[in-house]
């Protein structure tokens, strides 16, 4: 593939390593509503499609309401706003892709179904010392991944065309969302999911480590 003009990440999985920060504070609202917390590791497959997806997936099944779902969501969201950084950082070689595709004139973007306050805050306080394009997170009003919107956003206020862009991500979602917008799909192994539930959802290209990037792209 010839070098793309704007890379585009998803955040959680594929920028930073969140879960325990996920998974504490949503099992810290399941504790205090008197539920039974998750393993961490559960939470590889509950996470991916908003923070109300996340709370639906882990209540119990009786508890799912609309009105429980609402209740549980507004107090998991407040505790992940003072828990969000404590054990949250970048994936080991995601600073050195960032910067070595930044050096040959690749635009970086954001695209995560995180609410769009906590996306900005996790890149500024993780990434905030490198210039990106676009941070976009989940909005009201808007569209969430796997709808390919956000991608087109930011396709065009880039002035860009599909064929331009490559989008990173590590979950089936992520790979649905590159297919629908026409960008190539690139699955990371590195985050929540595995190989075979990004090839099965379009990833075209699946990746090891941050660094195998430039290799496929002849930029190593």
């Amino acid at each position: 593939m010839k070098i793309p003009r704007i890379a585009i990440f998803d955040l959680d999985g594929t920028l930073l390593d969140s879960l325990e920060d996920l998974a504490n504070s949503a099992n810290e609202m399941l504790v205090e509503a008197g539920y039974p917390p998750h393993e961490v590791g559960n939470y590889r497959h509950f996470v991916g499609d908003g923070a109300r997806n996340l709370v639906e997936r882990i209540l119990p099944e009786a508890e799912r309401s609309p009105e429980g779902i609402d209740g549980c969501l507004q107090r998991y969201l407040s505790i992940y706003g003072r828990r969000w950084h404590e054990k949250s950082r970048s994936y080991e070689g995601i600073p050195e892709l960032l910067d070595a595709l930044a050096r040959r004139g690749v635009e970086l973007a954001v695209l995560s179904n995180k609410s769009h306050e906590a996306t900005i805050r996790c890149v500024d306080r993780f990434f905030g010392d490198r210039s990106w394009f676009r941070v976009i997170g989940q909005r009201e009003g808007h569209p969430r991944k796997p709808d390919p919107a956000g991608v087109v956003e930011i396709l065009e206020g880039a002035g860009l065309g599909p064929g331009e862009a490559i989008y990173l991500g590590d979950t089936d979602t992520d790979m649905q969302t590159a297919v629908a917008a026409g960008v190539l799909p690139v699955g990371v192994l590195w985050g929540f999911r595995d190989r075979g539930e990004l090839e099965r959802n379009g990833a075209r290209v699946v990746l090891e480590s941050p660094l195998d990037l430039l290799g496929f792209l002849d930029l190593a």
